[in-house]
């Protein structure tokens, strides 16, 4: 599994001119699923993300947590992120799960992210055609990768 996580003061996902999942400060989370991924790199990547001390503490460090700031969480799913650019110019997606197996990973993913947070997690539809808005803050991007755990 892959997420590219953007800080954000606030973002949105929009399916068919209607908002999906909406939020303010918080995080914005782009999910990509491949096929040898399980619900063992969902566990890892829920905790390391919930923990991540990314936002401003009192003395401008990043020294505080989703959770510590009480912030918002959007999922959005994005297979892209296994996108193969070794051949030729046109990416290859051979490796992205397949819908049957993604889409339990992505909805067990945002509910057990809801658990950790004891909160409602936004998101986007999964497959659909999705428009997504942001407010990056600082800016602050970092991608994770569950079989790369530095």
């Amino acid at each position: 599994m892959r997420l590219v996580i953007q800080r954000v003061s606030q973002a949105s996902v929009t399916v068919e001119n209607k908002i999906t999942g909406a939020i303010n400060q918080g995080l914005l989370v782009l999910l990509g699923i491949e096929q040898a991924d399980s619900e063992e790199d969902s566990d890892w990547l829920v905790q390391k993300l919930i923990q991540m001390r990314i936002f401003s503490d009192e003395d401008g460090k990043m020294n505080c947590s989703l959770q510590d700031i009480d912030g918002g969480l959007l999922v959005v799913s994005q297979f892209t992120l296994h996108a193969s650019t070794k051949k030729g110019n046109r990416p290859s997606f051979i490796a992205a799960a397949r819908p049957e197996q993604a889409i339990p990973l992505y909805e067990s993913f945002i509910q057990k992210a809801a658990v950790q947070l004891g909160k409602k997690v936004e998101a986007g539809i999964f497959g659909a055609d999705m428009k997504v808005a942001l407010i990056n803050d600082g800016p602050v991007t970092i991608t994770i990768d569950s079989k790369n755990r530095e």
